[in-house]
């Protein structure tokens, strides 16, 4: 099966969903699961959660920020590819968001972080690192729900390059 996959995605690449805080709601975590399960049929994808900031209430919204990028900064190394999942991003339909996969495929990225960030968004030195924001909505969901949403539609993107009757036009 993976050598099949290998053939049809000949730059195979890594994807990994940094995200700050765990989710304690266990029917999303059930779908979460479930959804990353199906993607590994696909490709390497790994769910990387940075815990909570202690004591996050008695820190400004600005250190908060501070604080959580200094975290996320920590786990992208040189090689890896940053793209922030940011209300101000770059707006996909399905079909488009997989051709934008596929091109990063073709470009020969090893890895392709993607990142959810924290209550408050990310600090400047994120947005300074990341090659890319994407917008999954003009609405606001909870960072726990980005997490299904943005996996989901990492299955469907590459349902949608493998042709397969996932996703329907």
């Amino acid at each position: 099966m993976k050598a099949a996959i290998a053939a049809f995605f000949p730059h195979l690449m890594n994807i990994k969903l940094l995200a700050i805080g765990k989710t304690d709601n266990k029917a999303l975590q059930s779908l979460i699961d479930d959804y990353t399960k199906r993607l590994s049929f696909y490709i390497k994808f790994e769910l990387e959660i940075i815990p909570d900031l202690k004591n996050a209430k008695n820190l400004s919204q600005l250190q908060q920020k501070e604080k959580e990028g200094e975290l996320i900064l920590s786990k992208i190394t040189a090689s890896e590819q940053m793209i922030l999942l940011d209300e101000n991003g770059k707006s996909f339909s399905s079909v488009a968001f997989s051709d934008e996969l596929q091109k990063k495929m073709n470009a020969g990225i090893k890895t392709l972080v993607f990142v959810i960030g924290g209550p408050y968004g990310f600090s400047e030195a994120v947005y300074a690192k990341a090659s890319g924001k994407i917008s999954l909505s003009a609405m606001t969901f909870s960072h726990q729900m980005v997490r299904l949403f943005f996996i989901e539609q990492v299955y469907r993107a590459f349902t949608i390059l493998r042709g397969e009757p996932y996703h329907h036009n």
